[in-house]
């Protein structure tokens, strides 16, 4: 029996450099991706409530990942047609199928936590030492 989880064809398994797994691991190995994705989980939201919602993301940075995200095709964007001009941004299918995901993700976090920064710290004591 293989250690390959069962949804990867055992033939690419779930690690190689063109595996459709790396995909998942791409979109939330970047820092803001995640956490604009679970700012919308309650719906549509403008960007400035997003900021708000978010906190210590600039502007540049939210715009940049909104975009991002919609390549990827986990967000989209509608325009309104009024003075002054309204956008609003929403998950599709696909970005509202990661909430699951990063829920996880979250109270892994929360539990292990602690132990990872601690781990960091020492490993950075280390480094200084030489």
């Amino acid at each position: 029996m293989s250690d390959t989880p069962a949804a990867v064809p055992a033939h690419t398994g779930p690690f190689l450099a063109d595996c459709r797994a790396r995909v998942g691991i791409d979109v939330l190995a970047h820092a803001w991706n995640g956490i604009v994705i679970f700012a919308l989980n309650d719906g549509p939201r403008r960007p400035a409530a997003l900021r708000k919602a978010i906190g210590g993301i600039s502007p540049k940075v939210l715009n940049q990942t909104l975009r991002r995200l919609e390549g990827y095709g986990l967000v989209e964007h509608r325009r309104y047609a009024e003075a002054p001009p309204r956008v609003e941004y929403r998950l599709t299918a696909s970005g509202r199928s990661l909430l699951g995901p990063l829920t996880a993700l979250g109270a892994w976090s929360w539990e292990h936590g602690d132990s990872v920064l601690a781990a960091q710290e020492r490993a950075e004591r280390r480094a200084r030492r030489g």
